[in-house]
């Protein structure tokens, strides 16, 4: 796996878990990834609810230098995460896409994979269903339909001697708007 890949797949992985559907501001602290936490049924206009996350994004955290994504919504029920090699979005890197199939979204491929667990107005969440042990939400916190700045929170249990982990991931719209 590329380090494109991994960070992308990473950073993603932080930004979709979240344990409930509230239309209240979700905390930032959360929970253990856990084999109880299951797939939900989704629908297209419960996807709609994620409309905010469309745009240019640049991303910094735990990370030695940014990394640049762009996410958008093919159709209702696909949406397309595009990841490039620096801030001008001259060239695509990673293409990921997360679809609706049976009234589960998540992540398509081979590798790694995903399932939302909760959509609500302000995050999704996600937790692993193969080849991956870490669970990811996606969140903001802001009253706007189009917020400037979301994360992107991961976490991951604990095992094989090494302890349960965080880390968050800021997400800032790029170019930044102007005043």
């Amino acid at each position: 796996m590329s380090y494109g890949r991994f960070l992308f797949v990473f950073v993603f992985a932080a930004l979709l878990t979240i344990s409930s559907c509230s239309s209240t501001v979700p905390s930032s602290t959360p929970g253990p990834a856990s084999p109880t936490h299951t797939a939900k049924r989704f629908s297209p206009a419960e996807l709609a609810k994620l409309r905010w996350i469309e745009g240019s994004w640049r991303g910094t955290g735990d990370v030695e230098t940014p990394f640049y994504e762009r996410y958008h919504f093919e159709n209702d029920s696909t949406l397309v995460v595009d990841s490039f090699a620096d801030e001008k979005f001259s060239k695509i890197s990673e293409t990921s896409r997360f679809e609706l199939k049976d009234g589960q979204f998540g992540n398509v491929g081979e590798g790694a994979r995903w399932a939302a667990t909760a959509i609500d107005d302000y995050s999704i969440s996600f937790e692993p269903t193969a080849k991956a042990q870490n669970s990811f939400r996606w969140e903001h916190a802001s009253a706007s339909p189009q917020p400037n700045e979301w994360k992107a929170v991961l976490w991951w249990p604990a095992a094989n001697n090494k302890a349960a982990g965080q880390r968050i991931y800021r997400m800032e719209r790029w170019p930044p708007p102007k005043p």
